[in-house]
């Protein structure tokens, strides 16, 4: 959802919807900002009856609630329990599997559902199958567009939140959303400091939703595997589980937003939103407002090959010098969580609730599969992929393997300028990964461990900008200035001030 306003500049914060219904969204919600500068204050119109009596009572809890979890898998249940019918039919009955017909479907099912299950299905159609090829196909393409909550709604949860008497704490709060995401929705404020402000509410019931979302999840995969034995998903399905429990912490966000302003503090050409702790709960994430344009719309109106080279940097620095420097990667390069400022084509990176951390060794593994990529080292390979946690890795998986890995790091193993992939399409990916399924199920399989899981999506997300982009650059040589000086200790020195200094867990 990005428009311009009346100053001509472009907004945006928000997942990447750009359809008419969002545009008209956020223009009500900016010129309906309530109350209006200078309009008196009433309780009545933010601290309602029954946001004071649900406050009392304690109905503002959502922590596990065995109904909600009920009503949630009723919501869900008739989308997934078809994917599972389908996938069963065609394993033990010999009934056809109509995969195409169906991921449409389900696409449509899950597209308007708020919640966790949609953001796991988008996480799962990178990983090479993980899930059959057209469901993959359809769910990467699953936007949220679920209806904003209304204002009740938001009156209710910000009392909860910042207690009776919130609205004074405000200048300016848009009545209407202005963006809306998977776990909550955006809110444009400005403070008593002129600060404009975005304020990420939570949707209700988020933790019921989550429980019975991953339930539903583990069923699916489990049926699957049966299906299916080429990858093995219980390790892939516990990296989810914990990822997104930890998106329904506010606080932990806000954490890890501080944390990458810190290691980007460098980077003229990153900006990191601030948090305003204050203003924060474990259910509402106050951040500085930034200014930006999506990146379809920045493609569509700057065909200068110069500029979009330049934006490709810039998202390439933004993603991988937290990475190599610090053992720190955003796992969710979505459209919607980055924005470009086409005056100097630098980058606005946001939405930090999907952060993992890395031990050193991990970050020493991804760059001795380079080198062995690159000096054809089999025992280096081997060794790379056991410091991640792959096991019994013989010669033919071994290969197998490499046949995707050459794929990821191919840009980078040529010293040339050169666009992200050959012939800027994914139809080679695909057909690549359809060759490694068929070649792992033949030698019975193989168990990704979860630490590979939000890696293999950055990378294959980055490589999907960089296509829209069309970006011609130099991959091996940004690779190179960022590896030069690599060494493990210095990067667990960095990594153990950084994360202490923004109240951030050391990875186990």
């Amino acid at each position: 959802m990005t428009d311009r306003t009346n100053d001509g500049k472009t907004h945006r914060h928000d997942n990447g919807e750009g359809s008419s219904r969002a545009r008209r969204r956020r223009r009500r919600a900016q010129a309906d900002m309530a109350p209006k500068a200078g309009a008196p204050y009433r309780d009545e119109d933010y601290d309602d009856a029954e946001s004071a009596a649900r406050r009392a009572g304690g109905r503002d809890s959502e922590g596990r609630n065995l109904g909600r979890r009920i009503r949630r898998y009723a919501e869900v249940g008739r989308s997934v329990g078809g994917l599972a019918a389908q996938i069963v039919g065609n394993r033990y009955l010999g009934v056809e599997l109509d995969s195409a017909q169906h991921s449409s479907e389900l696409k449509a099912a899950l597209g308007g559902i708020k919640g966790p299950l949609m953001k796991a299905a988008q996480i799962l159609a990178t990983i090479p199958d993980a899930l059959p090829r057209e469901y993959a196909q359809e769910l990467q393409q699953l936007q949220s567009n679920a209806p904003p909550m209304g204002w009740p709604f938001v009156k209710r949860r910000m009392t909860s939140e910042l207690g009776p008497g919130w609205r004074k704490r405000f200048k300016e709060f848009s009545h209407e959303a202005v963006a809306a995401a998977s776990l909550g929705q955006v809110h444009l404020a400005v403070d008593d400091r002129d600060r404009k402000l975005a304020c990420k509410l939570q949707y209700p019931d988020m933790q019921s939703a989550v429980d019975a979302d991953l339930q539903q999840l583990r069923w699916v995969l489990s049926i699957y595997r049966r299906y299916d034995n080429a990858i093995d998903t219980s390790d892939v399905y516990q990296e989810l589980s914990d990822r997104l429990r930890e998106e329904l912490d506010y606080g932990l966000e806000s954490r890890h937003m501080a944390l990458y302003g810190r290691m980007l503090a460098d980077e003229n050409g990153v900006h990191v939103p601030e948090p305003v702790p204050d203003l924060s709960t474990r259910r509402l994430l106050t951040m500085t407002w930034v200014d930006g344009m999506r990146l379809m719309e920045f493609v569509d109106h700057h065909a200068d090959q110069e500029e979009r080279n330049r934006v490709a940097y810039n998202m390439f620095r933004a993603w991988y010098v937290p990475f190599y420097y610090y053992g720190v990667i955003h796992g969710d390069p979505h459209l919607g969580n980055y924005t470009v400022r086409a005056d100097d084509q630098s980058i606005n990176l946001m939405d930090f609730g999907c952060i993992r951390t890395f031990r050193p060794k991990f970050v020493k593994g991804v760059i001795d599969l380079y080198w062995a990529l690159e000096n054809g080292d089999e025992e280096l390979a081997r060794h790379a992929y056991a410091t991640w946690g792959f096991v019994n890795l013989n010669a033919e998986v071994l290969e197998v393997l490499n046949l995707w890995a050459r794929y990821l790091y191919g840009p980078l193993l040529e010293d040339a300028v050169r666009p992200i992939q050959d012939d800027n399409s994914p139809a080679y990916g695909a057909e690549l990964a359809n060759k490694i399924h068929k070649e792992l199920k033949r030698l019975g399989g193989v168990k990704p461990p979860r630490e590979f899981v939000l890696m293999d999506r950055a990378a294959i997300g980055l490589g999907s900008v960089f296509m829209h982009l069309k970006a011609q650059m130099n991959w091996h040589r940004m690779f190179h200035d960022m590896i030069r000086d690599f060494d493990a200790d210095a990067l667990a020195k960095r990594q153990k001030e950084a994360l202490e200094a923004s109240g951030v867990p050391l990875p186990a």
